[in-house]
């Protein structure tokens, strides 16, 4: 698994209706898009969950790095690119998947945390610790699913949960709304530890 994330942010007074409307129209293009787990189309709106700002921050969860690769160096992310400027890309090595309880709802909300692996720390218990975590975090109510994945080169962990309501305000979260989610192979991303 692979996870991967942009994140636009745009201006305050942005209207904010161009991206719902932008999702509600090609949204469904990437439904049946080979290699991708899922993909959660996400938004802040400034003053709303406690943003700061406006922004589109797409979610993936890749199953295969070829699905990943048509993606960006295709057409879709072209389009975006040209519309909005090429975002930069983060891209973490996935980790660990659960499916929650509420898996077969249509998440409303989605959370985001980033966790830098303190330098003196064991790398491997802190990330043992936080798939344990992740496990127990997916067993909570209104969750439909969360991942785990690492980014070794900055050496970050990134926490992404998709929720069927809202996001429960978390200290270093960053609460999103799901405006459309693609799941063309969902069923596909193995659960648990990847390793």
């Amino acid at each position: 698994m692979h996870a991967m994330n942009y994140r636009i942010t745009l201006p305050a007074d942005y209207d904010m209706g161009i991206i719902h409307r932008r999702v509600a129209a090609k949204g469904h293009l990437l439904d049946a898009f080979p290699g991708l787990g899922l993909k959660a189309y996400l938004v802040r709106e400034r003053g709303t969950d406690g943003s700061p700002v406006n922004q589109y921050a797409p979610f993936y969860l890749w199953n295969t790095a070829q699905g990943m690769n048509s993606f960006l160096w295709g057409p879709g992310f072209q389009a975006l690119a040209a519309d909005f400027g090429r975002p930069a890309v983060e891209h973490w090595t996935g980790l660990a998947f659960e499916r929650g309880p509420a898996i077969g709802a249509v998440p409303r909300a989605a959370s985001r945390r980033v966790q830098p692996v303190d330098p003196a720390a064991d790398p491997g218990s802190v990330i043992a610790e936080a798939v344990t975590a992740l496990a127990e975090r997916a067993a909570a109510p209104g969750v439909h699913s969360a991942a785990l994945a690492v980014d070794p080169r900055r050496w970050e962990l990134v926490h992404f949960t998709l929720w069927q309501d809202a996001a429960p305000d978390e200290p270093a979260a960053d609460r999103y709304r799901v405006l459309h989610l693609s799941r063309p192979e969902l069923d596909s991303l193995p659960t648990g530890r990847q390793w």
